[in-house]
């Protein structure tokens, strides 16, 4: 899959002039296309809803978009919470528009989830009790479901949910169903996330088809009715260009035949289905922006940029792979070979290792793909780094800005210099 930038350097060299490297910038005609196609996608179920997760991206100018769209928001702490309701996603006018699965929870959280009316995604079968004791059961509730073991695609393995810290067994989800249904919830839901970032069109119908039959079985085991399965997210992007992308109209189709062969015969043909997709929302359509500031030559040829892990922490924390452009020479060769930095006293504060690219020379602009999902979620403020502006590339082409970037007075403002030097 060739990755191109959605902006252009002559565009870059006009931004710049008001909003200085690094950014953030996203791409709304790409946002709003791609939730379009998961409409469509899922648009067979007639209860379909996407839950934007909103760790992935926290900015409400771009879940105000999907919102258009009747996205719901995915939370999983206060803060999120806090943010979709301020956003009108809780409430009358948004009904259920709020999921929240968090763990570890604390008691506040469950409080004001339930005041705001949030469909509460229970982590573990102690939180029935905690859950009532801090806020109330409600009437409708989710538990999410472990399988344990591996979870494998044909011969591919996925991932371990048996290694994983997130939901519950299948005997303490029948269970809990049992007590909650005592405790007079009417709707139930189940859930799971099994593997992450998954770049191929089998893994949602596999994951649904595990569901479904789940919750055929819970049904018969406590009558208890499941008005909707939450297939989560896990649907991943193409990071490097050899990878070819997911195809959601085809994974749609692959989740309908499986409905239409486990729930639909199991007299459950009237299931809503959730998604809390974050990385295929917008990963694709949201870069960092920075700019070739020094270049070093010993053991290997280093370029210095002025973003640095505080601004993409994915590289440095996982290895993991984003394509870099450098604007402006998209067509030239790629005959020298550079490590691409960060100013950070971490020596595993680089965008790349090794990577061949055009010649870079001091003042390009590097265009840093597919960090429109955990992205400026995950900066951070070590070496006293100060976070960056995020930038929305409009339809018409112009730019807004959607966040400021941090200031000095920004991170001193949780002290006061003059009552430590009294």
């Amino acid at each position: 899959m060739e990755k191109k930038p959605f902006v252009t350097l002559e565009q870059i060299k006009e931004i710049t002039k008001t909003y200085p490297t690094p950014f953030h910038i996203y791409d709304e005609k790409g946002i709003r296309e791609n939730v379009k196609k998961v409409k469509e996608a899922f648009s067979w179920n007639k209860g379909f809803r996407e839950y934007f997760a909103v760790k992935a991206t926290p900015n409400p100018f771009l879940i105000n978009i999907l919102k258009e769209y009747g996205c719901g928001c995915d939370c999983s702490s206060m803060s999120e919470l806090v943010m979709a309701n301020k956003l009108g996603f809780g409430g009358k006018d948004m009904a259920d528009g709020i999921m929240f699965s968090s763990n570890a929870t604390p008691a506040e959280e469950f409080v004001y989830a339930k005041e705001i009316g949030a469909i509460i995604n229970l982590d573990d079968f102690t939180h029935i009790d905690f859950l009532e004791k801090c806020a109330g059961i409600p009437e409708k509730i989710s538990m999410r479901y472990n399988p344990g073991g591996t979870f494998k695609i044909s011969t591919t393995i996925m991932d371990n949910p048996g290694e994983a810290k997130y939901g519950v067994t299948k005997e303490q989800l029948i269970e809990g169903f049992k007590i909650l249904k005592e405790k007079g919830v009417k709707e139930f839901g189940i859930h799971a996330f099994l593997a992450s970032n998954t770049v191929t069109n089998e893994y949602y119908p596999t994951l649904a088809k595990t569901l479904f039959e789940t919750a055929v079985e819970v049904k018969e085991a406590t009558g208890c009715h499941i008005t909707f399965i939450n297939l989560s997210g896990g649907i991943g992007i193409p990071y490097r260009p050899e990878q070819d992308a997911n195809d959601i109209m085809v994974i749609g189709e692959g989740v309908r035949k499986v409905y239409e062969e486990v729930l639909v015969p199991a007299g459950m043909g009237d299931v809503a289905l959730c998604t809390e997709l974050g990385r295929f929302m917008m990963g694709p359509y949201g870069a960092l922006v920075t700019k070739a500031v020094h270049e070093k030559h010993i053991y290997k040829e280093y370029i210095g940029c002025d973003a640095c892990a505080c601004n993409l922490m994915r590289p440095a924390m996982y290895g993991a792979y984003h394509h870099i452009t450098v604007l402006g020479k998209e067509n030239a060769p790629c005959e020298y070979k550079y490590d691409i930095t960060g100013s950070l006293c971490e020596n595993n504060d680089k965008f790349a290792v090794d990577r061949m690219m055009p010649k870079i020379d001091m003042g390009d602009y590097l265009f840093i793909h597919d960090t429109g999902a955990h992205g400026y979620a995950m900066g951070y403020n070590y070496n006293g780094k100060l976070r960056s502006a995020e930038l929305l590339l409009k339809e018409d082409g112009s730019v807004q800005m959607i966040r400021r970037a941090e200031t000095i007075d920004d991170y001193f403002a949780t002290f006061d210099f003059c009552d430590i030097l009294k």
